[in-house]
């Protein structure tokens, strides 16, 4: 089966690739920002349990930490679309990666202290930065090539960005915990305070890596030459505005609810996988073992991505998208009633089935918002901020154990599987071409 295109009136709507322009470059360049967010964001999978010892926290609270993060999606989102705006996309992602290498500084100063404040202020500024670069970049690769292939091309960047989460396992499992004594002991092991001082030192060298890097990205990204978007990317004219509603795409809204939950889904696996591996009735291992098998989770994605960026070529996104939830949801299922390392591996499953959600959510929500894509992108990427709700997760295990907090990500899955069957549907007035 074809793939199906976005609407004509988008493709009328979005600025057309010039004959013979090559913007492959410009992609290869965005891609290196999907695959540096994706590597800070997941390095958090590594630095929760690290965390959890060091601060001698209960799952409710290492999830806060989490929370703390997305709530940075939530907050600046919206001024984020704003900056955009004022200062346009280039000037936005420098500005987005400045603030990523001040929050990374900050986390070498928590490390320093060490102090649980000072690290969640970083942690939410570095977020911050990662959510403009978030609303600039994903419309930006969204609408820069031919519109018929633009969740195609949206789900090959986030292959980098799934890129970055895989070698940010192995980073946090060799310069994180394989370097703390929580790291490579058993669950449960009980610490004394000099262990546990002398465990927070070891985020230091890690995130002054990566500050590093951000800089040399920050200036790369400032002197690049990249294209100018069309005018179907910029806000509309204000008389035109008064006509228009993001509220009447019904794909848009629905679709900022899936990327909601779908987050929630992700991160809850991601941030719990570490401490769920390591459960004596799970895999009985420790959390550095526990971190090796992580990488599969991300590889999982990753590959999942890759492979889905040819298969939307031939298929349609949503179908696409049907089976990938449908897939996730039995993984999530078997993950919450299954015991063994029967339980790790369907988890690691479920990460294969995420791989191609995002960017066909993403794609399939911005589909016919012509002159509002900016601000549908805006809210997309607010609806991040579902991430925080893995509290709720960390609530659960302290309550009924830590096996049953899948049960949220099941019910995550189950609606992505409504949005791809149904939700997704782009009402017939905006697919249709305006004639005259």
């Amino acid at each position: 089966m074809a793939l199906t295109p976005i609407s004509t009136d988008d493709a009328l709507a979005v600025a057309a690739p010039r004959p013979g322009a090559d913007y492959r470059p410009a992609l290869a360049l965005l891609a290196t920002l999907f695959f540096m967010w994706g590597f800070i964001t997941v390095i958090n999978n590594t630095l929760l349990p690290h965390l959890k010892s060091v601060f001698e926290l209960n799952y409710l609270q290492t999830t806060l930490i989490e929370s703390t993060w997305f709530v940075g999606y939530l907050v600046a989102s919206i001024p984020a679309a704003k900056l955009i705006e004022r200062i346009g996309y280039q000037k936005a992602l420098s500005v987005g990666l400045a603030v990523m290498t001040a929050g990374s500084l900050g986390m070498i100063l928590a490390a320093a202290l060490p102090s649980y404040g000072v690290t969640l202020a970083s942690l939410f500024t570095v977020s911050c930065g990662i959510a403009l670069l978030q609303v600039a970049a994903n419309p930006y690769v969204a609408v820069i090539g031919p519109p018929n292939t633009a969740e195609a091309r949206l789900t090959l960047v986030q292959a980098f960005n799934t890129t970055g989460d895989v070698l940010a396992i192995v980073f946090g499992r060799y310069l994180i915990l394989a370097r703390t004594t929580a790291g490579t002991s058993a669950e449960g092991t009980q610490l004394t305070h000099a262990q546990r001082m002398a465990d927070a030192q070891a985020t230091q060298l890690p995130y002054l890596i990566v500050a590093i890097v951000l800089l040399v990205l920050t200036v790369v990204i400032a002197r690049a030459k990249l294209p100018a978007l069309g005018a179907a990317t910029r806000r509309a004219a204000a008389e035109e505005r008064k006509h228009l509603s993001l509220w009447r795409h019904r794909n848009l809204v629905l679709g900022c609810v899936a990327i909601f939950l779908y987050v929630l889904a992700e991160i809850g696996v991601g941030n719990l996988f570490i401490n769920f591996a390591s459960q004596k009735d799970v895999a009985n291992i420790t959390h550095e073992e526990a971190a090796f098998y992580l990488t599969f989770v991300w590889g999982g994605m990753m590959v999942g991505r890759f492979a889905g960026a040819w298969i939307m070529r031939y298929f349609a996104p949503e179908k696409v998208l049907a089976i990938f939830a449908l897939g996730a949801l039995v993984s999530a299922l078997a993950a919450t009633f299954v015991s063994g390392p029967a339980a790790m591996y369907a988890l690691i499953f479920v990460g294969l089935f995420h791989s191609i959600m995002f960017p066909t959510i993403f794609a399939l929500a911005i589909r016919g918002l012509g002159p509002l894509t900016e601000e549908g992108s805006g809210l997309l990427i607010m609806s991040i901020a579902g991430g925080a709700l893995v509290f709720i997760q960390g609530q659960i295990a302290d309550v009924f154990g830590l096996q049953w907090a899948f049960i949220v990500t099941a019910i995550c899955e189950l609606y992505v599987l409504y949005y791809a069957i149904w939700g997704a549907r782009v009402p017939v007035a905006f697919t249709q071409q305006p004639t005259g």
